[in-house]
């Protein structure tokens, strides 16, 4: 448990670094300003704005309650996975193999510094919001594409193959099995879970948009 914990505190403050550190080199700031003209006064954006960074502390609290949410959401569909297929495992050995995966997905804002630094220089903020790589959407493109489409052409990408893989890696381990016997249980666990979120985010966008 103490090694969980300790991971999921590194997991934080590296997501935390790194999100700063993205924000800070793609001008989010300045991006996001240039968007709010066509909205707000000048003075409501100074306001704005300042509001924000008066509550900026609050990030420090945001993501890593969002990373808490989401491994243990994730580390729940395992462990009830591993239970319906006869294995038998501890939650928090299902939440530090979450966790564990997780770091994966550190890789993204890093491919997102890259691409903005060296390949597309020119951008706003939709760009930088709609932008994921190696995804599906950066295939299609985002412009011509209907809003509720984004989302799960987002989520087609290879850092989640990678991360179903290391899931079903992680598994396999965990089962004295393999990583084809781990994937299965992905498979029929996590997998269907995604699909059912995804589509819900696409219900909700759809309805909403």
């Amino acid at each position: 448990m103490k090694n969980n914990f300790l991971r999921y505190i590194l997991l934080c403050i590296s997501f935390t670094i790194i999100t700063e550190i993205t924000n800070k080199i793609i001008n989010l700031k300045d991006l996001l300003r240039l968007f709010l003209k066509d909205f707000l006064t000048i003075n409501q954006i100074n306001s704005y704005f300042e509001f924000q960074d008066k509550w900026h502390w609050v990030t420090y609290l945001y993501i890593p309650l969002i990373i808490l949410i989401k491994t243990s959401v994730i580390a729940t569909i395992l462990y009830i996975g591993l239970f319906l297929s006869g294995r038998e495992a501890k939650y928090n050995t299902a939440w530090n193999t979450s966790i564990k995966a997780e770091f994966i997905f550190l890789l993204v804002p890093i491919f997102k510094i890259i691409w903005f630094t060296f390949f597309q220089t020119k951008y706003d903020l939709n760009d930088v919001q709609n932008f994921y790589p190696f995804s599906a959407l950066n295939i299609t493109g985002y412009k011509n594409l209907e809003s509720w489409f984004i989302y799960p052409f987002q989520v087609l990408n290879l850092f989640e193959l990678f991360y179903i893989i290391y899931l079903g890696h992680e598994i396999g381990k965990l089962t004295h099995t393999n990583t084809d016997y781990g994937l299965k249980i992905v498979g029929l666990s996590y997998v269907p879970a995604l699909f059912l979120w995804v589509a819900t985010v696409m219900f909700f966008t759809l309805n909403y948009s």
